[in-house]
């Protein structure tokens, strides 16, 4: 890998699985640190533009439900983007987390409400849970990730509790991945390594903009 994050071996149609996993695991290293360079000031910024963004998609504003996440302070912040969907009317289902990465969500009325149950942890709504497929219900899904190609690759945190979320999501239902400007990768030139079980999006918001993959 190179300073910039850059993978150095692009090709990951290897069957070789330990290759795979050594290079999601290198990456997710350096885009953590990457993060850790953000200030509170910038983290603060983004979160009125990423809201502007996500404002802008047609599927997000029409939604009556949608399946978020509460950010942790690493990632982008989507605590004013969560206020304006909730004030609008709109339905918001965030994670619940249970023992051994468990399922579950529950709808959010208010970020004011959020509390992080353990340290590391995502915000998370007071309950009552819902049970896994309450993501059934959501018009749109926003998903987290630490980097996004072109193609829809999507790398996540390492422990698969998304991407386990998003085998229950209906066909048709879009997923949007949110990521930072520099965490958006070419899938031709540069694209992200994956396993058999990681589910692609089919969207990726970042502060400079949102496309359909």
């Amino acid at each position: 890998m190179t300073g910039d994050g850059r993978l150095l071996h692009p090709d990951f149609t290897t069957d070789d699985a330990d290759a795979v996993i050594e290079a999601k695991d290198a990456l997710r290293h350096s885009l953590r640190d990457r993060r850790a360079t953000h200030t509170a000031k910038q983290r603060m910024a983004t979160a009125t533009v990423l809201a502007d963004v996500l404002d802008s998609i047609p599927a997000v504003r029409e939604a009556t439900c949608l399946a978020a996440y509460a950010a942790r302070s690493n990632e982008p912040d989507t605590s004013v983007w969560l206020e304006r969907a909730i004030s609008r009317g709109q339905r918001v289902l965030l994670p619940m987390l249970g023992s051994g990465l468990a399922r579950d969500w529950a709808e959010c009325t208010s970020v004011a409400d959020l509390c992080e149950r353990a340290p590391g942890r995502p915000p998370e709504p007071p309950g009552p849970a819902l049970g896994a497929e309450a993501v059934a219900s959501a018009n749109v899904v926003i998903a987290p990730a630490l980097a996004i190609d072109t193609r829809g690759r999507r790398l996540g945190q390492g422990g698969g509790w998304f991407d386990r979320m998003l085998a229950l999501v209906p066909r048709g239902v879009p997923v949007i991945g949110l990521v930072f400007d520099e965490e958006l990768y070419d899938g031709d030139a540069n694209p992200l390594p994956v396993e058999p079980h990681d589910l692609p999006v089919n969207a990726v918001a970042t502060p400079s903009g949102w496309r359909s993959i």
